[in-house]
């Protein structure tokens, strides 16, 4: 069986981490699942030059969020892990509070339930102690807090870059062999 990963894109600024991981796992062996929320979809739109029908024809199987009977809303449809690429705090305060309204927080839900990987990509800044709270509560459940922050040892050249070194961490973190950056080996 292929390995197969869900991918949530939020409407935080920065949805170009959830489409460059889409563009990246086309060439892998892994089967992608994607939920764009509402706002995901407007953000797209505002902030790259896709549309948002373009990004989830890159993905294997895409989901409407109002779906809560999809098959990945189950903990008995196996997947390898999720990312949320980026997490909204609103996201993250539904993963957190296991308020499942909608199938991103529902999935991500059945990651933790299930013990299997998830990667939050949050978003904002700054950061105030309610954010804080959530991020920790989450990490507490099992989750993966993993803000798109970039490192400059490799020394990136272009945006694209700065944007695959975090894509590229996220991968570690899933188990997903990749070149996306140089790594540090030492001075």
């Amino acid at each position: 069986m292929a390995r197969r990963i869900v991918i949530g894109i939020s409407g935080a600024s920065g949805v170009i981490y959830g489409v460059r991981m889409l563009e990246h796992l086309r060439d892998t062996d892994c089967e992608t699942h994607l939920i764009l929320s509402k706002s995901a979809k407007l953000t797209i739109e505002i902030e790259t030059s896709y549309r948002a029908k373009e990004v989830a024809a890159m993905a294997d199987y895409t989901y409407d969020n109002k779906n809560m009977a999809a098959a990945i809303s189950s903990g008995s449809f196996l997947t390898d892990g999720m990312i949320v690429a980026p997490c909204t705090i609103k996201t993250l305060s539904g993963i957190a509070n296991s308020y499942t309204d909608n199938l991103l927080v529902r999935a991500a839900d059945v990651s933790l339930k299930e013990k299997r990987k998830l990667a939050l990509l949050v978003r904002e800044t700054p950061l105030h102690k309610g954010h804080l709270q959530l991020m920790t509560k989450a990490a507490d459940l099992g989750a993966q807090i993993l803000p798109p922050v970039p490192s400059f040892y490799h020394m990136p050249k272009t945006i694209d870059d700065i944007i695959d070194q975090t894509v590229g961490k996220v991968f570690d973190y899933m188990d997903i062999e990749h070149d996306l950056f140089s790594r540090w080996s030492g001075l």
